[in-house]
C-alpha cells in the first residue's frame, strides 16, 4: 500500500496538461522542416519527370496523357483514372508531389480553411519543372499547416462535414491525422525515388551532363 500510494503521489506530480493542437502540428511540421523539405531541395527537372519504368502516370502536355480521366486546367495535366486500375500504374516523383500538393493537402485546405471547392485536379495549372512543382508543394503545405494551427481545441473536436463524404462525422483531429499519416507516407515515397535515381544510369548520365555544361 505504501509502494501504491508512493506511485499515485508521483503521478501526480509529473503529469501535465497536453495542448493536443500543438503536438498535433509539431508531428507534421518537425518531420516537414527537418527531414522532408530539405530533401527535395535539389531536384532537378529530368529527375522530376523521369519514368523508371514503362506505363507510369506522371505530368505530362495533354496531347500526350496516358490515362483516361487526365485532368488539369491548361495544357499540362495530371494522369488520373477512377477506380484506379489494380494494380495501379507507377508514378513519377512530379505526380506524387503533385498528389501531396493538391490531392492531400490542397483540397482539404481549401475545403477547410479557404473556398471549398476551390482546389481541385481539374483547377491545377500543373508545372513541369521541379521548381515549380516545389512551389505548387510548398503553397498548400502552407495553407494546411497554418489552418491546422488555427483550430485549437474547439476545432479539433468539431465535425469533418460534407467535405469529407463517408468521414463527415469524424472530428477533424481524425482528419488532420490521416493527413499527416498521407504526407509522411507520400513524402517517404519521393526519397526512395531520389535515392533509385541517384543510383541508376538516368540519374549518372544527368550528372554527368550537368558537370559538362558547367565545364
Amino acid at each position: 500500500m505504501v509502494l501504491v500510494a508512493r506511485y499515485r503521489r508521483h503521478m501526480e506530480a509529473t503529469t501535465t496538461e497536453i495542448d493536443w493542437n500543438r503536438e498535433l502540428v509539431d508531428q507534421l511540421d518537425w518531420h516537414w522542416n527537418h527531414h522532408l523539405r530539405p530533401r527535395l531541395q535539389t531536384l532537378s527537372d529530368h529527375e522530376y519527370v523521369w519514368e523508371p519504368v514503362a506505363g507510369c502516370w506522371s505530368l505530362r502536355p495533354r496531347e500526350q496523357a496516358v490515362s483516361p480521366m487526365a485532368a488539369g486546367a491548361g495544357d499540362v495535366v495530371a494522369d488520373f483514372e477512377y477506380p484506379e486500375p489494380q494494380p495501379a500504374p507507377f508514378t513519377t516523383i512530379a505526380w506524387r508531389m503533385g498528389h501531396i500538393s493538391i490531392g492531400v493537402l490542397g483540397t482539404r485546405a481549401a475545403n477547410h480553411f479557404g473556398e471549398p471547392g476551390s482546389v481541385e485536379y481539374e483547377s491545377t495549372e500543373w508545372p513541369l519543372t521541379a521548381g515549380g512543382g516545389l512551389a505548387l508543394l510548398d503553397r498548400h503545405y502552407e495553407a494546411w499547416i497554418e489552418g491546422v494551427r488555427s483550430l485549437g481545441d474547439d476545432g479539433l473536436q468539431r465535425q469533418c462535414g460534407p467535405a469529407e463524404g463517408p468521414y463527415a462525422e469524424y472530428p477533424m483531429a481524425a482528419l488532420v491525422l490521416h493527413i499527416s499519416r498521407e504526407v509522411i507516407h507520400h513524402g517517404s515515397e519521393l526519397c526512395l525515388m531520389r535515392d533509385l535515381y541517384r543510383t541508376t544510369a538516368a540519374g549518372s548520365e544527368a550528372a554527368a551532363e550537368t558537370a559538362g555544361a558547367r565545364s
